[in-house]
């Protein structure tokens, strides 16, 4: 599992020219699944995300966790987080989990972070998105399991 994580001020996901979701504080993070992750990756990694302190304190130093700043996640499924680019100039996607597993894992994902009381907005999985991301920093995290 594979987590690319960015500090946020307003962003949000429009399909079909619709805004399906949007944060005004917090993090974007898009998310990507492999065919070897579990429910464990998929906990630890929640629990990670909302600890990690990444948002300044009164000193200005990264030192606050979404959970102290009481911010919102946007999640956006992305399965080209596990492209191969070795060889040619055309990425292939055989690392990414296929979309049927990988969405019932994305679910099973943004439903273990409102364990931790955070608003969690999604866009749609396997839609066409325009992900406008205001990124603060910029700060840009990759986690992985």
């Amino acid at each position: 599992m594979r987590l690319v994580v960015q500090r946020s001020k307003e962003s949000s996901v429009t399909v079909d020219k619709k805004i399906v979701g949007k944060i005004n504080f917090g993090l974007v993070v898009l998310v990507g699944f492999t065919h070897t992750d579990t429910l464990d990756d998929i906990k630890h990694l929640a629990k990670k995300l909302v600890n990690l302190r990444i948002f300044d304190d009164e000193n200005k130093v990264m030192n606050k966790s979404l959970l102290d700043v009481n911010g919102s996640i946007l999640s956006i499924s992305q399965f080209t987080l596990y492209a191969d680019t070795k060889k040619g100039n055309r990425p292939s996607y055989v690392n990414s989990m296929k979309a049927s597993d990988a969405s019932h894992l994305y679910d099973l994902f943004n439903e273990e972070l409102k364990k931790y009381n955070v608003e969690v907005q999604t866009g749609i999985f396997q839609a066409d998105m325009l992900v406008n991301i205001n990124n603060d920093g910029p700060v840009t995290i990759i986690l992985e399991s």
